[in-house]
């Protein structure tokens, strides 16, 4: 599968590709980790926003399957690295090795020159071996010996670790944890799901019986196809206010970093375009908060003895920034009855929030190039929200009531228009 290089947001047949290479993926993986989908959704989340996963649990949950199960989905280079007490930094990097037949020192790469590092409870190494992925997370090139070797593209580090609390475990520095996208945890499975496991394990079901369902080429250009995806200015907004209120909470010692806000953005795209949008809403910032933001945060000591967590403070922060509003309108949870959407600007105007308009009418948060549209969204069909009621859709020029219940499924023939730009009653994209 390939994605014609162009601007603007990814037209409908880009969607369909992007949510089959996807959904391949899950289900491949979801082979041999059973019943958590939405774990696996997530490191697929991740995969394809170009981040790097770390999965916290006991021994025994399924970290490593989740990680072998990834890499083996994909026809790449992968390399594992069992991360132990000795293990050094040239382990990892690679190291510069005189060559007494040439006369020459050549340059032998490290693990982590492959499309998929595993790094196997990461954190039993020192923290000076944990230090050497700092450089290669954060800027896909290894520095050995003043020169610069680049790893391959994609490139993504799926590290497990047991809690810090088990022995022989190092804590990670801020700045590595930091460098992660997410942290998962899998968890233990439902009753059914583990007596699947057992049933699995009986008949030696493994990671290494998985084959590839796609290429390293294909992952790389639908992740280039994630930056694509239509985020509104008031949605920025509303990741950097939700970034300030972790700095600014009173059981908080270091809040979310702009690296963080950066990370919670992308990861929005590739979830909104693996939900089949183009185009983000709150609902994915609200998803991936917790596993994006928590483990950058640091709790005050106090904070720590009371027993709180760093997701009480996501989960706070969630609850006390409003979420970006139609103009002139109640949130979903607030409405008490149909919502009446702005009036939409004629042809040539500009709508809310600086949106051009092409079209007819314009409605807050999307761009217009057909008949009608309605708040946070263009459609035919749609009005606040993206949720319009079943036989009342607007005509042209002409916007309807709708209820404002939430950023859910369309009734119409639009599909959740909502903070993203519709043409005709189209999901999304230009036209």
């Amino acid at each position: 599968m390939s994605y014609p290089r162009q601007d603007g947001p990814p037209q409908q047949r880009e969607v369909a590709g992007f949510v089959s290479v996807f959904s391949a993926l899950q289900r491949n993986v979801e082979q041999v980790v059973l019943g958590k989908p939405e774990v696996v959704r997530l490191a697929l989340t991740a995969l394809f926003a170009g981040g790097h996963v770390l999965v916290e649990d006991v021994p025994g949950t399924g970290k490593t399957t989740l990680a072998r199960a990834m890499a083996a989905s994909l026809s790449g280079q992968v390399r594992r690295l069992q991360f132990t007490p000795d293990l050094l930094p040239s382990d990892v990097t690679g190291v510069t090795i005189f060559n007494q037949a040439s006369k020459e020192f050549e340059f032998h790469p490290g693990p982590v020159f492959a499309n998929i590092v595993i790094g196997d409870e990461i954190n039993r190494a020192s923290p000076k071996t944990q230090s050497a992925l700092l450089e290669v997370m954060e800027e896909r090139h290894v520095t050995v010996d003043g020169l610069r070797h680049p790893v391959p593209t994609p490139f993504q580090v799926v590290a497990t670790q047991n809690p810090v609390e088990m022995d022989g475990t190092y804590r990670l520095p801020e700045a590595q944890l930091d460098r992660f996208l997410m942290k998962l945890s899998v968890g233990y499975p439902d009753e059914a799901s583990e007596i699947e496991v057992l049933r699995g394990g009986a008949a030696r079901r493994s990671p290494d019986d998985l084959s590839p369902v796609t290429d390293t080429d294909t992952v790389a250009a639908a992740s280039a196809l994630t930056h694509r995806v239509y985020l509104h200015e008031a949605l920025y907004a509303y990741a950097v206010q939700l970034a300030a209120a972790t700095r600014n909470h009173a059981d908080v010692r270091l809040g979310l970093s702009p690296r963080g806000a950066i990370a919670l953005t992308r990861a929005a795209q590739s979830y909104a375009l693996a939900s089949g949008r183009g185009y983000v809403l709150p609902e994915d910032f609200k998803a991936l908060a917790s596993p994006v933001i928590a483990h950058r945060l640091v709790l005050t000591p106090d904070a720590q003895l009371r027993g709180g967590t760093a997701d009480d403070v996501v989960a706070r922060a969630l609850a006390e920034v409003p979420v970006p509003q139609p103009a002139g309108g109640a949130g979903p949870a607030q409405s008490a009855g149909p919502a009446q959407p702005a009036a939409a600007p004629t042809s040539g105007a500009t709508g809310a929030y600086g949106q051009p308009v092409s079209g007819a009418a314009a409605g807050t948060y999307g761009q217009a190039s057909g008949a009608a549209g309605g708040t946070y969204g263009q459609s035919t069909s749609g009005g606040t929200y993206g949720q319009p009621v079943s036989g009342a859709a607007t005509q042209a020029g002409v916007t309807g009531q709708y209820p404002a219940s939430g950023y859910g499924t369309d009734n119409g023939r639009s599909e959740q228009p909502g903070y993203g730009q519709s043409d005709g009653g189209q999901s999304f994209g230009r036209r």
